[in-house]
């Protein structure tokens, strides 16, 4: 039987998000309801808000989430009721051709619960990243649910966006190892989630670049080695800071998590030669690109892009709770508060001015 529960959506572009009641179907063939208990407040879930995403409101926000399975559909056989998961937005399918040669973290065709989640009078919400999490519960397909040992939920639901795709830039995307040198720019959640993945594999010097003190001094208690503030340094200033602390090289792996081409270009000559650029922060559709393909050519190396930090979540998710619970891995230092439901909005606020690496809605 379908169930009313409440749920944070946003009803207009730009518009305070909404504590409203939302109504859950039952599962269907392949998909699962979770009892949410916990949802970081991502940028992603701003960017819905403000109609970055798609135009396609309403909107069911939140997705950063871990929860217990309290509903399965025919056919489920990845979990069942009362496993502990985390939610992730890249379910993969198993059979496209990304998949079928042994990528499957590249999967080009992932998916999401077939049914909708409605509002009492039947409209339609469009769940972001295909969770809709600042819920009671939620629909999701089977395979967005991971089954992890159990942990805080506050702690280990950021591994289902922003924590594992800065993790997974470092580790999975740029192949840092043991005693390389590692530039990150940008030092919010991402960026501090890339520093944290760097030092677990071992680098060296990890070096974090920022407008903003406070998220320097975050970067600190997250493993960088140096910190460098960039307010009002010119391209030039930045990577010779870079190369400073290299030994005049450049860092063997400099991670954009901010996603301008100002960073992507300090990102490109900051590395060293046959180095690798690994670009995690999203730009927007209108940002362009100018270098020199000489420049490209002649440097050597990788230019690379991360999707989700390339994870894959049945392999990432365990490790990396397994590390935390073990003390090996800090990923409580994230959660900068822990709010309610009803505590998104200010959430956002917070967000913006850079007070908070993570605020959590426990459920």
């Amino acid at each position: 039987m379908p169930q009313t529960v409440k749920g944070v959506i946003s009803r207009s572009k730009g518009a305070p998000v909404e504590l409203t009641d939302i109504v859950i179907p039952d599962p269907g063939p392949g998909e699962v309801v979770v009892d949410v208990k916990s949802c970081g407040v991502c940028h992603t879930d701003f960017h819905y808000r403000e109609g970055g995403i798609s135009d396609d409101y309403p909107f069911l926000l939140g997705h950063e989430s871990a929860g217990v399975v309290s509903e399965v559909g025919d056919g489920v056989t990845e979990v069942e009721v009362g496993d502990f998961v985390i939610l992730n937005w890249r379910a993969v399918c198993g059979d496209c051709r990304a998949c079928k040669r042994g990528e499957p973290w590249y999967c080009f065709d992932t998916h999401n619960a077939s049914q909708k989640m409605t509002l009492p009078d039947g409209t339609e919400l469009e769940a972001a990243l295909g969770i809709g999490s600042f819920a009671e519960k939620t629909l999701v397909a089977a395979g967005q649910c991971t089954k992890v040992p159990e942990a805080d939920p506050a702690v280990v639901g950021l591994l289902g966006c922003g924590m594992m795709a800065g993790i997974g830039a470092a580790i999975n995307t740029g192949e840092v190892t043991r005693g390389k040198s590692v530039a990150v720019i940008g030092a919010g959640g991402v960026g501090c989630a890339a520093i944290a993945g760097s030092a677990l594999a071992g680098a060296n010097t990890i070096i974090a670049l920022d407008i903003d003190e406070k998220k320097l001094e975050w970067a600190k208690e997250l493993g960088a080695t140096d910190t460098v503030d960039t307010k009002g340094m010119s391209e030039d200033e930045v990577v010779a800071a870079i190369q400073e602390r290299t030994g005049g090289f450049g860092a063997d792996v400099v991670i954009d998590a901010v996603g301008l081409p100002a960073t992507w270009r300090q990102a490109f000559y900051g590395r060293d030669l046959a180095g690798t650029v690994v670009l995690v922060g999203v730009p927007t559709p209108e940002m362009e690109l100018t270098v020199p393909l000489l420049d490209v050519f002649g440097r050597g190396g990788k230019l690379k892009s991360s999707w989700y930090g390339d994870c894959l979540p049945d392999r990432d998710f365990p490790m990396l709770v397994d590390l935390y619970q073990q003390g090996r891995f800090p990923l409580e230092k994230f959660v900068s508060e822990r709010i309610g439901i009803g505590d998104v909005e200010s959430a956002f606020e917070k967000m913006g001015k850079g007070e908070v690496l993570r605020s959590v809605v426990e459920l």
